[in-house]
C-alpha cells in the first residue's frame, strides 16, 4: 500500500500555446463530474508558478522565459524529493512539460545513488536545446536537460550569456548532471520529432516504440519488453503527456498529433506500467481545457490518473 502526494504544478511558461496551467482544474473538474471524491483522498501541494511572466516580453528568445523556469525546477525539483524522503509516492500533475526535468531532478536528490530510468509517453522527444530548438519552447528541452545534453554538433544558434547560465542551471540542479543516462529513456508512442532531435535518439542508441508497436504486440508485451530493457534500473520515472493520444481525442492539448494511441492503450499502458515496483514516480501533463470541447481531455486525463493510482494502491 503506497502513500500517495499529489503536486500540482500550474506552471504554463514553457509551452507555446496558453492555458496548459487551466489543465489541473480542468481535470479536478472532470472528477466532480464523474462524482469522484479522488482529490479528498490525498495530501496535495500546489507549487508556486512564475506565470506573470506570460505578460513581460521575452529575453531569452532561444529558451522562453527560462529565468522562470529555473525558479520553478528548484521548487518542483525540492517537492518532489521531500515528498520521496517522507516516503511518499509522488503523484504530478503539471501544465506544460518544461518541469518534467525538474521532476526527475527531484527523484535524483532524494535517491542519489539511484539509476533512474525514463518513461516518457509522449508524441514529442523533448531533446532540444536552447542551441537548437525551431520555438524557444522549453517544454521542448526537458528531456535534453535531464540527460545532460547540448547538442551543439546540431546548433543553429549562438547563445547569450544569460540563457547560457540558465540551461547549465536547469541541467546541472541539484549537482547531478546528468540526472538519467540516454540508453535508461524510453520514448513511447514518438512520432512528431526534428532532425535534430532524431540526431540524439540515433547518437545515444535510444529506445522509441512506435504506435503501431504498441498496437500490434499489445500493451502487455510492450510493457514487458520495456521493462526488460529497463532492468538495470533501480528506480523509475514514468511521464505521460496527453498528446501521446490520437489528435482525433487529444484536442485539448497544445500540439496534438495524429497516429497516436487510443485512450483505452494509453490506459492500459500506464496501469500495466504501475504494478512495477520499481515505479517511483507518475507524471500527466500538458491538458489545455482552452483548446477543448466540453473537457473531454480533462475526462480521459482524470480516468488514466485515477485507474493508474488504483493499482498503484493495490501494489
Amino acid at each position: 500500500m503506497k502513500n500517495i502526494k499529489l503536486i500540482e504544478v500550474p506552471s504554463e511558461i514553457g509551452a507555446g500555446t496558453r492555458g496548459a496551467s487551466l489543465g489541473i482544474e480542468a481535470i479536478k473538474i472532470a472528477a466532480l463530474d464523474f462524482m469522484s471524491n479522488f482529490f479528498i483522498h490525498f495530501p496535495s501541494e500546489k507549487i508556486q508558478t512564475e506565470n506573470k511572466l506570460l505578460y513581460e516580453p521575452i529575453e531569452s528568445p532561444y529558451a522562453k522565459r527560462i529565468k522562470g523556469i529555473a525558479a520553478i525546477y528548484e521548487r518542483v525539483s525540492k517537492a518532489v524529493c521531500d515528498t520521496m524522503k517522507n516516503n511518499f509516492f509522488p503523484v504530478i500533475l503539471s501544465g506544460d512539460h518544461s518541469t518534467a526535468g525538474a521532476t526527475i531532478a527531484g527523484i535524483k536528490m532524494a535517491k542519489p545513488k539511484s539509476k533512474v530510468g525514463v518513461i516518457w509517453i509522449d508524441a514529442h522527444a523533448d531533446l532540444h536545446t536552447p542551441y537548437t530548438t525551431p520555438s524557444g519552447n522549453v517544454h521542448g528541452m526537458s528531456l535534453a536537460a535531464t540527460i545532460n545534453e547540448n547538442n551543439k554538433d546540431c546548433a543553429v544558434h549562438e547563445l547569450d550569456e544569460e540563457t547560457t547560465k540558465y540551461w547549465n542551471s536547469l541541467k546541472n540542479i541539484g549537482k547531478i548532471a546528468p540526472k538519467v543516462l540516454p540508453e535508461d529513456v524510453v520514448l513511447i508512442s514518438l512520432r512528431d520529432f526534428e532532425k535534430e532531435e532524431r540526431y540524439l535518439i540515433e547518437k545515444h542508441g535510444m529506445k522509441v516504440i512506435t504506435t503501431k508497436e504498441v498496437r500490434t504486440k499489445g500493451p502487455e508485451n510492450v510493457v514487458r519488453a520495456v521493462l526488460r530493457y529497463l532492468a538495470d534500473c533501480t528506480d523509475i520515472y514514468i511521464s505521460f503527456d496527453v498528446d501521446s493520444l490520437d489528435s482525433s481525442i487529444s484536442k485539448g492539448t497544445g500540439t496534438p498529433v495524429s497516429n497516436g494511441l487510443r485512450e483505452r492503450e494509453a490506459e492500459d499502458l500506464i496501469s500495466k506500467f504501475m504494478q512495477n515496483r520499481k515505479v517511483c514516480c507518475f507524471e500527466i501533463t500538458e491538458v489545455n481545457p482552452t483548446l477543448d470541447k466540453e473537457n473531454l481531455m480533462a475526462e480521459i486525463a482524470f480516468n488514466i490518473l485515477q485507474r493508474s493510482v488504483n493499482v498503484l494502491m493495490m501494489n
